[in-house]
């Protein structure tokens, strides 16, 4: 009797544990062969991509804006280069936990990912563009329905240029990134325009400024760069 009220006790513990369960912000990957899955989770927004480093080859991305209810997420669709006519809906992703792994159901596929290893650097957020220096003068980019945001989460980084109002994808790119005393580096795993730039480690100069991300260098193509980067609240 006594060994029954016990296993009941763990299997309701169990099961509140599971019905209040969250896809944490961090970074996920599941590998096929070479081709690798990475989803990137960071204040309520999500990134999915699909890529070989290996090849040099860059599959597909989607994403948006989340809510999580229990095991289930849903996503309000920004971009997706396979399919531009989910954009603006939502999709359903369901998840659980298999021992130490995660199952994932997404529109397209359902994968086990493995979590990466914690990398918190304090540049680890949701932001977007906001100002551009050209011809050594600073221009603000003013919030319009297109938008360049980047996400960086535990060492991994994607930034993507959209606009949801017109289904309009630009590219995107991605990789490892760190940043430790004003040095920001890059080294890009996946390039949606040109993939001769998969590999490239790039360094920057970056600082945390007013709760702005100042960031300045040479860009993959060795233009001198120097933006700001604002933090962004998902919708």
């Amino acid at each position: 009797m006594r060994n029954c009220i016990i296993l009941l006790c763990l299997s309701l513990v169990t099961i509140q544990f599971q019905a209040k369960a969250q896809l944490t912000d961090g970074a996920y990957i599941s590998q096929t062969g070479t081709t690798k899955n990475l989803i990137l989770v960071k204040n309520h927004y999500l990134s999915f991509i699909n890529y070989d480093d290996s090849n040099k080859h860059f599959g597909y991305t989607w994403g948006g804006p989340i809510q999580q209810q229990g095991n289930n997420v849903t996503i309000t669709i920004e971009y997706d280069t396979k399919d531009s006519t989910h954009i603006g809906k939502t999709a359903d992703l369901y998840f659980k936990i298999l021992n130490g792994s995660i199952q994932i159901k997404t529109p397209y596929s359902e994968k086990v990912f493995t979590r990466q290893q914690t990398i918190a650097q304090d540049l680890d957020d949701l932001w977007r563009i906001t100002g551009r220096k050209q011809e050594a003068k600073m221009h603000t980019i003013p919030k319009t329905d297109r938008k360049t945001i980047k996400i960086l989460v535990d060492g991994y980084f994607q930034w993507i240029a959209i606009n949801p109002a017109q289904k309009g994808f630009y590219g995107t790119g991605g990789g490892y990134y760190s940043f430790k005393n004003n040095l920001y580096t890059e080294k890009i795993l996946f390039f949606s325009r040109d993939n001769t730039r998969v590999g490239q480690e790039l360094d920057f100069t970056g600082k945390l400024e007013d709760n702005e991300w100042h960031h300045s260098g040479k860009s993959s193509k060795g233009d001198d760069i120097y933006e700001i980067w604002s933090k962004e609240l998902a919708n």
